[in-house]
């Protein structure tokens, strides 16, 4: 089956001309590789284009410089530079060779041979390249995986998995986003038999890989087959069952969000505080994630209520809550219902909308407005405050700052 370019027009575009002029001289070879390569035989857009290159490190900066572009050596130990062409970033990486592996790491040498650099490739769609007349090079047959939507290991399955066991989540990571039907029976039987190994890795390179499958248009089926093969619960032992992931998938599709791996994450275990906070301990979340799963969680039951209340008692609400938390909430109640066929959901898009919208009102009063009025710094002006800010939220936020002052 010979590869065929769906999306051609990309190649044609300034920068990327100019980057492969430039590393094609001097007896050097550099081709695209990666996913732009299977974007474009896929025929969709293009994002981030990478480069493999004969030229090593040093000379990928040399000729770089030569010609005016900007070299950023953000993984230079590894071969890659960043450069950097009117504007648009490119990762050009010296082609590889494996020199020994221990599950976690490579040891490697830098390579003059393109097939060499295939054979080192995890799944036969990713050891696919493009060299500057547009001519697609297939090495190891992967373009038939891949417009079969088939995710295979190249060569044997659980010797790949036990060269690097985050092959073991790229697995599933690669079947969310390129495969269809049923996994790969090799590659199921390696991921199961290796699983333990991911015990191995850092918790931030598995939230890594996680976080890309769950952002993946619909991960459903992947998400089903970690779970099948026990590979879910070893990455994410807080699951409690996939009913509520399901919901969410379909709330999704339904009202044309984006997928949100954070809202996903959110439906695929406990809403309790405890498991949140111990979920965002261990795989090490960010603050914005961290705050994202507290704060749906300790707005889910608020959330729930809203449904009748009028817009001005949800401001109310809002005003009180954590707003990221309760819009994250509101979509989890959404999903509920669309699944349950309930009346409400219009209701709730509304409220979505609203939040989303709102900007928080800003209190009139401050201590130094009570200090003039004799009050002491302490906790009557602060009760006070506290007072005089419920009666003002109470109020629809309307009245005003010499209103509330008389109120003293």
């Amino acid at each position: 089956m010979e590869p065929h370019l769906v999306n051609r027009s990309w190649l044609e575009a300034s920068a990327l001309k100019a980057l492969m002029e430039a590393f094609n001289q001097g007896g050097n070879e550099t081709r695209i590789v990666g996913g732009a390569v299977r974007d474009a035989l896929l025929g969709e857009e293009i994002e981030d284009i990478d480069c493999a290159t004969t030229a090593v490190p040093e000379e990928i900066v040399s000729i770089a410089e030569a010609v005016g572009f900007k070299a950023i050596p953000t993984g230079i130990d590894h071969g890659t530079i960043t450069v950097v062409v009117e504007n648009v970033a490119f990762e050009v990486t010296t082609l590889r060779a494996d020199i020994d592996t221990d599950g976690r790491h490579a040891t490697v040498e830098f390579s003059k041979s393109f097939e060499e650099d295939a054979k080192r490739r995890d799944f036969t769609m990713n050891a696919l390249s493009i060299d500057a007349g547009g001519e697609v090079h297939d090495p190891i047959g992967g373009y038939r995986d891949l417009v079969h939507r088939e995710v295979k290991f190249i060569g044997d399955a659980e010797t790949r998995c036990h060269e690097d066991y985050l092959r073991v989540l790229r697995f599933f990571r690669f079947f969310a986003w390129y495969g269809a039907g049923r996994p790969d029976r090799d590659g199921l039987r390696a991921v199961v038999r290796t699983k333990s190994g991911l015990s191995t890795l850092s918790v931030e390179r598995v939230w890594a890989e996680l976080k890309k499958t769950l952002s993946a248009p619909d991960p459903e089926r992947a998400i089903l087959w970690m779970r099948t093969t026990e590979v879910l619960s070893a990455v994410l032992p807080e699951n409690w069952g996939l009913d509520q992931f399901h919901w969410m998938v379909n709330a999704e599709r339904d009202q044309g969000w984006d997928a949100d791996p954070m809202r996903r994450l959110q439906a695929m275990f406990q809403p309790v505080d405890g498991v949140a906070s111990e979920l965002s301990k261990r795989l090490k979340l960010s603050n914005e994630e961290s705050a994202r799963l507290k704060g749906f969680v300790s707005e889910l039951p608020t959330a729930e209520t809203c449904i009748d209340m009028s817009v001005v008692d949800f401001a109310k609400v809002l005003y009180r809550a954590d707003r990221p938390g309760i819009i994250d909430a509101l979509h989890h109640v959404f999903a509920k219902l669309l699944h349950r066929d309930e009346n409400g959901r219009d209701r709730v898009i509304a409220l979505i909308d609203f939040a989303r919208d709102w900007e928080r009102p800003l209190f009139p009063v401050k201590g130094a407005d009570l200090k003039e009025r004799g009050y002491r710094e302490g906790r009557i002006l602060g009760n006070a405050l506290i007072d005089l800010e419920g009666k003002w939220v109470e109020s629809g936020f309307h009245l005003s700052k010499d209103e509330l002052l008389g109120m003293l």
